[in-house]
């Protein structure tokens, strides 16, 4: 039967680790609590979030385009947190954080934030100079991070295609 490299028996391991005085373990399901804890709370801070949404909704004057638009950023909000969400509960399964749920995150967080600054220039008669000149900054630097971390999930999901099929390379690939 052959050997794998680099993997020994337990018995013919190095004795040279000495056990740490906690438990990894026990980190381990400290770790898995402290984020169940989180995730809840990331819930709550969602459907507060909500709540507001709704009561802010009906009680904007105007309703258009003030209500609607603060409602548009109020519900990206809450897209946010619940991604944050769902990655934190996506750590359980893999057991480690995923680059490009955090790459969607930005995109959503630069998205929220083009349409605000967009609508705040769109609605706002009367901005000085300086003010305008500073919106539109906003928006070409934000419209910069959107690209970049379209380009970064792009770049992510290719590596990750490319790890699968050299993990797996009895499969066909897409170009056979």
């Amino acid at each position: 039967m052959a050997k794998k490299q680099g993997v020994l028996p337990p018995e013919e391991q190095p004795k040279e680790a000495e056990a740490s005085m906690i438990p990894t373990k026990f980190l381990d399901r400290i770790e898995d609590v402290f984020h169940v804890v989180l995730t809840a709370l990331l819930f709550l801070v969602a459907l507060g979030a909500v709540i507001f949404t709704v009561i802010r909704l009906f009680t904007t004057e105007p309703f258009y385009p003030n209500g609607m638009l603060q409602a548009i950023n109020d519900i990206l909000f809450v897209v946010i947190i619940l991604e944050i969400a769902r990655t934190v509960i996506a750590r359980f399964k893999s057991g480690f954080y995923q680059l490009s749920r955090f790459l969607v995150i930005g995109v959503i967080a630069s998205v929220r934030h083009i349409l605000s600054v967009g609508s705040s220039l769109t609605l706002s008669i009367g901005k000085t100079p300086e003010a305008f000149e500073r919106g539109i900054t906003e928006l070409l630097v934000n419209g910069a991070i959107v690209i970049s971390l379209v380009l970064a999930i792009f770049m992510t999901r290719m590596a990750e295609r490319e790890n699968e099929a050299k993990r797996s390379p009895g499969r066909k690939s897409r170009k056979d």
